[in-house]
């Protein structure tokens, strides 16, 4: 590789290259005893995945930058001299889970890889910084759950509406949103509508292309290790980097890359964190077997009632955001509910979360967006992608977390995983 750094290509242990459960890495915390960090112990961090979004987080208060990692060598070059002196690189994730000075790891990679990897880092005693959607499959973030509370990790969803920064077009964040609903001032059960016109873009323009001819790989891209634990396809451009959302092997379109921003926000007004809907319809066209397209209309409704309505086409002009039977609630807090301003601030606040990672991870709390509540808020997002792909209705069992007496839709929630990948 061109320039200075030295990109680090040590083997990885043999016999731990795939299979999960055989780490016997022991991060310094560790060795202090359960749950130590000395107050002075400055965070490291690394970066797997370093193309455009990867490189816009190489820093974040409360870590120090150590380690990054990419299959494409120009990715890994940009970010190595972004990074300065004392970062190493790598071309193979799994060497820097091998390293026992790194606390955090923060995965920005394709959603292919999101899930193993985030097992294999829980696995490797690391806690976890992860990019949305959190899994591409509904089985997989079952997984990472599991991984994730097994070894005592921390963990976050990189979404943040539920608990920062103005929601959209409402000029306000969530928490007062959070409080009218928690009052049951609009009633129940409530409907959601989430559209154009209540300030949200599916971006339907990033969409699979179906008369894809095979090109060369470029020699700086391990085109391999791209596709990872996703079958092979042969390469062109457009199924990686920054389009490879719009192919099912990937992600899916722009369901998978903004549903999770749009709809977590929805289940923590809901209080839905520790369910799913029972009910899924979809109004769309029939879905290519590869590229991701569009979509009309999906409906997700919860078992007490309350319904989550994705409008794509935004038929609706001008649609409350949330609506119940005693009142309605618009973008900008506009509300058909008498003196609203009043009555809402003499509500109580929702209960206080942890929301900033680095403090979660030397206090061993759990981050306000983490493996729980983000595979519920993922799997959102996977019973809509699963009913456009199937073009039908669904119906789901949010206990047993499967689909009832539906085996073709049950085949898409443990997708198989290209040798030798596994989970």
């Amino acid at each position: 590789m061109a320039g200075k750094r030295t990109i680090s290509r040590r083997k990885f242990l043999k016999g731990a290259l795939f299979a999960v459960g055989t780490f016997t890495i022991v991060p310094r915390r560790i060795l202090g005893g359960p749950g130590y960090l000395p107050p002075s112990d400055e965070l490291t961090k690394a970066v797997i995945g370093v193309g455009g979004m990867g490189r816009g987080h190489l820093y974040y208060p409360g870590a120090r930058l150590v380690a990054v990692c990419d299959v494409d060598e120009k990715h890994l070059e940009t970010a190595l001299f972004l990074g300065g002196a004392g970062v190493t690189g790598y071309r193979d994730f799994r060497e820097v889970l091998e390293r026992r000075d790194i606390d955090i790891v923060h995965i920005v990679t394709p959603p292919q890889w999101h899930a193993l990897m985030s097992v294999v880092a829980a696995e490797a005693g690391k806690d976890i910084w992860c990019e949305k959607p959190m899994t591409r499959t509904i089985g997989e973030g079952q997984k990472v759950v599991e991984a994730v509370q097994k070894n005592g990790r921390i963990f976050r969803i990189n979404t943040w509406f539920r608990f920062r920064d103005d929601f959209y077009r409402f000029g306000t964040p969530v928490k007062p949103i959070k409080k009218i609903v928690d009052s049951g001032m609009l009633g129940w059960p409530l409907k959601v509508t989430v559209n154009g016109n209540t300030g949200f873009n599916w971006k339907f323009d990033w969409s699979g292309k179906t008369d894809l001819v095979p090109q060369w790989i470029p020699s700086e891209l391990d085109y391999d290790m791209w596709l990872g634990p996703a079958p092979y396809k042969p390469y062109h451009p457009h199924r990686t980097h920054l389009t490879f959302r719009g192919y099912w092997d990937y992600d899916g379109g722009g369901l998978g890359d903004m549903g999770q921003h749009y709809l977590d926000p929805v289940q923590y007004i809901l209080g839905k964190d520790d369910t799913s809907p029972v009910e899924i319809d979809v109004d769309a066209p029939q879905a290519h077997p590869d590229a991701v397209g569009s979509w009309r209309r999906i409906s997700l409704r919860y078992a007490d009632g309350c319904e989550i309505i994705l409008d794509g086409e935004n038929v609706e002009p001008n649609p409350p955001y949330i609506e119940g039977p005693e009142g309605r609630l618009y973008p900008g807090l506009e509300s058909d509910i008498p003196d609203l301003p009043r009555k809402l601030a003499r509500l109580p606040d929702p209960e206080p979360q942890v929301t900033e990672f680095a403090e979660a991870v030397r206090n061993r709390q759990k981050f306000a967006l983490n493996e729980a509540n983000g595979h519920r808020s993922c799997t959102l997002v996977n019973l809509g992608k699963i009913a456009v792909r199937l073009g039908r209705g669904l119906r789901f069992d949010p206990v047993a977390q499967r689909f009832i007496d539906d085996d073709e839709a049950n085949r898409l929630i443990n997708q198989p995983m290209r040798a030798p990948w596994h989970l």
